[in-house]
Formats: C-alpha cells, structure tokens, sequence
C-alpha cells in the first residue's frame, strides 16, 4: 500500500510519501516553511513529491493527515486536502493526532507534547512508547499552561512549540518530571506515516466521509472583554 502523509497544523507543510510496506517501503518527505501560504502550495507540492518518486495519485492506497490539534486553518486544508483524495480514488483516508505525531518525532520513550493554543492556553498530551508503539497516558486536552495535568512518575521528555511560547510556566508546573525539554520537535507527515501505517494495516481507514478536524476548542480569539 503506497500512502500520503499530509501535516499543516502548524506554520510549516509537511508531507510524506512511502511506497511500499513495512521496513522494506521507500519514504519521500518535503518540508516547507509556508506560513499563511498552505492553501496555495499544498496541491503543487503533492504533485511535485509524487512525481520525485515517479508515482502519480493514482498509485495510491490510502492518505493519512495530521487531524489535531493545531491551527484551525491548517487542519482544515489538511482534512479537505485529504478528504479530497480520499473520494476521488475511493482509498481510506486516517486522522493522526498532531500531538502524538510530535510524541513520534521525539523519539523518546515518555513524552509530554505540547503546542501553542493561543488565548493563554495549550494543547497537551502525554505518550509513553511500549514495545515499539505509542501510548496514550494523557489524552490531548486544551489547558492553560500552570494547570496542565501532571504525568505519573518521572523521566519524561518535554517536545513541541508549546515549551517555547511557555517555557518558564510549563516548567514550574511539570518541575522535576522532566528530565529534557525540545521545543523545536513539531508534528511531521513522517511521524503521522510511521503512525498511521500500522492502523491502515488493521482495517482503521474510513472512507472520504470520516476525515474531520480534532478542534478542541470553539472558537479562536479572546473577547474584548477578555483581553
């Protein structure tokens, strides 16, 4: 099964291409910082990083997307990218959570994820890998940061773009649970391929219809009031 991989959570376009299964599939990424640009690249760049691999979109399988949390801009142009392929070739298509993408890129085995939410707040998560796959110990929730759900013991491995914007509060909070912070870790379509592909292989994929966003939040900015 040849799938893309499709990541616009944040500011920067990530995909991934793997053909093939298993150990022996060859893995084609681009990675663009395109900022309010995602809409505009998105469909070239596909068509660009299919071609380096000298497939067209009708090789392939299935598409995986980075489903959130994240900018609610990105992970609609990611679903409906996806959404898009999905029902044109009647592949399964599969939502990865964003934080568990930058728990995957980490690549340490306790994770706490987190991103920037805007308003004050966060989007957290904490992963443990066991036996080569991910697990969810904290599921992704909307949080200020000073107020973020503490995971069990020590040892673990601080990633994403929400240590940075938050740094000192963050680390107030989680205090001696962390033994390492990497705030420049952000979701991929690498990690979203590496996740999705065992799931593909057990049946998980939807049809076209199942791609939706993983908001965790209604709405994107403070009242007057509030501010």
């Amino acid at each position: 099964m040849n799938i893309l991989a499709i990541e616009t959570a944040t500011d920067v376009l990530s995909l991934a291409l793997a053909l093939g299964e298993g150990e022996g599939a060859r893995v084609h990424e681009t990675t663009l910082a395109a900022g309010q640009r995602q809409a505009e690249l998105i469909l070239g760049e596909i068509d660009a990083l299919l071609a380096r691999a000298g497939v067209s979109v009708r090789d392939l399988g299935a598409v995986a997307y980075g489903a959130g949390p994240g900018s609610f801009t990105g992970l609609r142009i990611a679903c409906g990218v996806a959404q898009g392929i999905a029902a044109a070739r009647g592949i399964p298509v599969l939502g990865v959570s964003t934080l568990a993408a930058i728990a995957e890129g980490c690549g340490a085995t306790r994770v706490v994820a987190c991103l920037d939410a805007r308003m004050g707040e966060v989007y957290h998560a904490a992963f443990e890998k066991r036996d080569g796959a991910l697990h969810e110990v904290i599921p992704s929730e909307l949080q200020r940061p000073e107020s973020v759900p503490l995971p069990p013991g020590e040892g673990w491995t601080g990633c994403g773009g929400g240590f940075a914007t938050h740094r000192e509060a963050l680390a107030a909070r989680l205090g001696a649970r962390l033994v390492a912070v990497h705030s420049e870790v952000m979701p991929s379509a690498a990690a979203i391929l590496r996740l999705a592909a065992p799931r593909f292989a057990a049946g998980e994929g939807g049809d076209a219809a199942t791609a939706v966003p993983v908001y965790l939040r209604d709405r994107v900015a403070l009242k007057t009031a509030e501010r």
